[in-house]
């Protein structure tokens, strides 16, 4: 009886160590088995949770037309000096979402400067990798898929985690904090030394405030520029208490809502019922979820025809509307609202086809010629 014990618990013990190797089929940040490869993003399908690669750097350069741009990466012990402050070109998946000032965002809205915290998947097979001086390229340049962005603002107040001032020297221009967790537990015991400069925007209650108005013991957010550089980083904007906090927050989210009602919310076919001219669209995620809940049974919704990078050719001429026939819960995947649309146009469009991106507008949101520049249609010559 004791023998049967010991080979069940062997075999117990092969088992765990199989289920783990077969769920643990690519790369991620926390694994660590290095000879995995990470996880490369197939057509039509939303990447598993965990799956994408995460690193921080400075937007140095953007097309928000286009939805890429160029981050200068920030230094890690992992880079030798050689290769401190290259640059890595992005493009945001149709799916990818960003936050700036706690709320959703376009790229539009993100100033060059700004120190982002970013996950990316690897670059398609077939893409180059751009090398500068001697053909140096940074640790990062095969990920140039940018699945989210967000600024410092967003990337601790979505983790529960602020700044505490232990000191500020406004002859050196230093602020010196704590990280700490908003219930105020210490998150890290070294004090952190940030550069203030005449320019920093402080902000306080629903007012501009001075340098001279932050004092030790305050509870604040900060975003940064020229991170790493010289040190942690130079402040460009210091909020000093939750309510300049929400303040942002709250005059960050009118601008998405305004920018998505203009343009539609983003997503792709999911599937086509030819026989019911049902288009079936599944929304993507990292927009106001009070858009989406302005998609209604028994109202109707308008259809768009885009690109990945999200642009449409003319939006007022091509598209195609009709009731909706159905609001339906998908599975919450990284890249999804979890809500899908079906909608029964009045004709099918050759862009209606499963794994094609669209937009969509619900009743009530006016389609306007949106600016030419923002257009796939006419080509120019």
């Amino acid at each position: 009886m004791k023998a049967l014990s010991v080979w069940s618990a062997i075999f117990l013990s092969i088992l765990i160590t199989q289920i783990s190797s077969a769920q643990e089929t690519f790369r991620t940040d926390q694994s660590t088995d290095e000879s995995l490869d990470w996880y490369q993003l197939e057509p039509g399908k939303f990447p598993p949770e965990g799956s994408a690669h995460y690193f921080s750097g400075e937007l140095i350069q953007k097309d928000h037309v286009n939805r890429t741009g160029r981050l200068r990466v920030s230094r890690t012990d992992a880079q030798r000096r050689s290769h401190w402050d290259l640059s890595v070109d992005f493009r945001m998946l149709p799916y990818g979402s960003l936050k700036y000032h706690g709320a959703p965002a376009a790229l539009k809205d993100i100033p060059v400067g700004t120190h982002l915290h970013g996950w990316f998947y690897k670059k398609a097979p077939d893409e180059e990798v751009k090398t500068i001086f001697h053909n140096r390229s940074s640790l990062e340049a095969d990920f140039t898929r940018c699945f989210r962005l967000e600024d410092d603002f967003s990337y601790y107040a979505s983790r529960n985690r602020a700044w505490k001032v232990a000191a500020v020297n406004l002859e050196e221009m230093k602020l010196s904090v704590f990280g700490i967790t908003l219930d105020n537990k210490l998150t890290e015991e070294k004090l952190t030394v940030f550069d203030l400069q005449r320019s920093t925007r402080v902000w306080q209650g629903k007012s501009i405030a001075s340098l001279e108005d932050i004092k030790p013991g305050q509870v604040i957010q900060l975003n940064l520029t020229w991170a790493t550089l010289y040190g942690p980083g130079r402040v460009t904007d210091l909020w000093l208490d939750k309510e300049s906090q929400q303040t942002a927050a709250l005059h960050q989210l009118p601008i998405h809502r305004d920018h998505q009602k203009d343009r539609g919310l983003a997503g792709w076919v999911a599937e086509v019922d030819n026989q019911k001219r049902a288009v079936t669209v599944t929304l993507f995620d990292g927009v106001d979820g009070g858009l989406l809940k302005e998609f209604q049974p028994n109202t109707s919704a308008t259809i768009v025809v885009a690109e990945p990078n999200l642009r449409s050719y003319d939006q007022v001429n091509d598209r195609k509307g009709g009731p909706i026939l159905a609001v339906k819960d998908a599975p919450k995947q990284p890249g999804s609202s979890g809500v899908q649309v079906v909608v029964q146009p009045s004709l099918l469009l050759e862009g209606f086809r499963p794994g094609r991106i669209v937009r969509v507008f619900p009743a009530g949101w006016p389609i306007i010629s949106i600016p030419l520049e923002e257009r796939l249609w006419p080509a120019r010559d």
